[in-house]
């Protein structure tokens, strides 16, 4: 099992990373003329505060998994013509890559709604970072959702931390706190990874501490469930 000293020089080496990251994305928006918002004096474009923008998933989600949809009946064509030059969403989810997690069917939102970054494992690199910090900054997102998912084969690989082909295997180091923590437990390790990297995201991201230090954004871990498709948010 790793140390605690191991796990948090590990934490200090990613946080250097993003906010070298961070660092850079500020240099190309100022040579590039774009001015990005600061987070403690940010002019969010939905006029939702965080608690409300969680409560349009925790309800949207309610929709989903009651077969009660309503963004189906949008008029999308209205929609696109809406949305063809600025976004506006009021929440983003950083998901895992899974086929089986549609993230906005599983909130019930349509077209603009929901900025949403995926990746395997749902877990945070700076690459990851830097587009939730685009989120929060400049699209003024009021709520971050990490969303896992029950069965995660991400999880499942780096617990069992066999010979895969390609780069595959990269994936194990992010997803390796939840593994040592979960006790060989699948459930557990998903739930945990979930937790941890929305707390990654809390602490890494001088954006996100920022925005959530002024009260203008909530940061949450949430699992949703295949079988049933609720979201269960922690």
């Amino acid at each position: 099992m790793q140390s605690d000293a191991c796990v948090h020089t590990d934490l200090k080496k990613r946080q250097f990373l993003q906010s070298v990251l961070a660092g850079a994305v500020v240099g190309i928006a100022v040579q590039a003329g774009i001015e990005l918002a600061s987070p403690s004096a940010l002019h969010a474009q939905t006029k939702l505060s965080p608690a409300e923008a969680f409560d349009q998933l925790r309800e949207g989600n309610q929709r989903f998994a009651a077969n009660q949809l309503t963004s189906i009946s949008h008029d999308l064509d209205v929609l696109k013509a809406h949305t063809a030059d600025k976004q506006e969403p009021f929440a983003a989810v950083l998901a895992c890559s899974d086929s089986r997690v549609p993230v906005e069917l599983i909130f019930d939102q349509t077209i603009g709604q929901i900025f949403v970054a995926r990746v395997a494992g749902n877990m945070v690199t700076p690459e990851i970072i830097a587009s939730l910090e685009y989120g929060v900054a400049v699209l003024g997102v009021k709520a971050v959702l990490v969303l896992g998912h029950t069965n995660c084969g991400a999880l499942k690989a780096a617990m069992k931390a066999e010979s895969v082909p390609g780069q595959i295997s990269v994936l194990y180091k992010h997803l390796q706190p939840a593994v040592q923590q979960s006790g060989g437990d699948v459930g557990k390790a998903i739930e945990i990874n979930a937790k941890y990297q929305a707390e990654l995201l809390r602490t890494s991201s001088t954006v996100i501490r920022q925005a959530l230090k002024a009260g203008n954004l909530k940061v949450e871990a949430g699992v949703y469930d295949l079988a049933t498709g609720k979201v269960n948010v922690s």
